[in-house]
């Protein structure tokens, strides 16, 4: 993935001398964390938790609700799946 300012993200997985897994983040090919799978998961959890707020954030700010126009307008999403 390429950052704002040019800069290269990549995430991938390798196993180490001892066969376990690590998640490794390099920023332009430079490895600048290893992770267990478990750390890189609540990182991963922590992330989304972060972007959602900020996502919810955003839309109070610019007045705009979060539901899709077509279900608020057709009664909700429940009103979609049950009409067929």
């Amino acid at each position: 993935m390429e950052l704002n300012n040019g800069n290269k993200v990549d995430i991938s997985l390798q196993q180490d001398g001892r066969g376990r897994n690590q998640v490794l983040f390099s920023l332009d090919g430079v490895i600048k964390m290893e992770l267990t799978p478990y750390q890189a998961r609540k990182l991963a959890t922590e992330l989304i938790e972060v972007v959602s707020r900020a996502e919810v954030r955003g839309s109070l700010k610019s007045g705009h609700p979060l539901s899709r126009k077509d279900e608020t307008l057709a009664g909700g999403p429940f009103h979609l799946a049950f009409s067929k």
